[in-house]
């Protein structure tokens, strides 16, 4: 029997204060999750902006080529969104780097 292949697939996570967002990127079409919801109905609404940064300030092309899965523990409200963001971003730039290449994830981090 043959192996399969293995999947390209990064794991990242992002902190702020106590709150923990571990981010699961592969390829895929653009599916972001956050703990099994789509990104855009993640509460408080008021910080829908800050969660949709990294997506407004790089383009949707971008995240159009792998799917993100993002798991949210701990502390409050407001931290979550903060470490929710900050694993979006970091999984994408790991994830160009790994398996596309080292140019575009360079573009993508700066």
């Amino acid at each position: 029997m043959t192996t399969p292949a293995p999947k390209q697939q990064v794991q990242v996570f992002g902190r702020k204060k106590t709150s923990t967002a571990v981010a699961h990127c592969k390829a895929g079409k653009g599916l972001i999750n956050v703990n099994g919801r789509p990104l855009r109905l993640v509460e408080p609404r008021a910080l829908q902006p800050k969660l949709l940064e990294p997506i407004w300030l790089l383009g949707e092309d971008y995240f159009n080529q792998c799917d993100i899965r993002i798991r949210v523990k701990g502390g409050g409200r407001i931290s979550r969104i903060y470490a929710i963001r900050q694993a979006l971003a970091k999984s994408l730039v790991a994830y160009y780097q790994k398996y596309v290449d080292e140019a575009t994830k360079k573009t993508i981090k700066d």
